[in-house]
């Protein structure tokens, strides 16, 4: 397949789920919450997990923000959701590594559409902070993630 393709399936998969995102909503009873914001642009998303021995059972976001950073929510919490803390936190450093670093996009699976968002250094922070907001729910603190701290 083309670059040019292949752009246009990864861009069609973005706006996919920034148009119908995946677990969509509050979550009642949840054990995790994770905040995290953009100050610069403004999106602003809330996770929530259930956690029972050690795996997420269930996982909703709320919030608002541009097509990237909903996307990649949406799409985090489809990879996370039946995963111990501990392979979630490594999917998280695994994506952030790859995000930021060229780190190696092999186990990333469909996360791999994000790869055209690091021509863009600014849109960058859209499809990270989703990733930082789950770091915070799996660590179970108090803090607001940010782009910018």
């Amino acid at each position: 397949m083309d670059n040019d393709r292949l752009r246009a399936m990864y861009q069609e998969m973005i706006l996919e789920h920034n148009k119908s995102p995946r677990n969509f909503g509050p979550l009642e009873g949840h054990t995790h919450y994770g905040h995290g914001k953009n100050p610069l642009c403004g999106d602003d998303y809330e996770f929530y997990l259930e956690v029972k021995n050690d795996v997420i059972e269930r996982v909703g976001f709320t919030g608002d923000g541009c097509a990237i950073s909903k996307s990649s929510a949406s799409m985090l919490t489809t990879m996370v959701k039946g995963k111990s803390i501990e392979d979630a936190r490594k999917l998280s450093e695994t994506f952030l590594e790859f995000i930021l670093n060229e780190g190696p996009k092999e186990s990333l699976g469909k996360l791999k559409i994000f790869e055209g968002v690091k021509q863009f250094p600014v849109r960058v922070k859209c499809a990270t902070l989703s990733w930082r907001a789950l770091e915070q729910a799996l660590l179970k603190t108090k803090h607001i993630a940010s782009t910018e701290a």
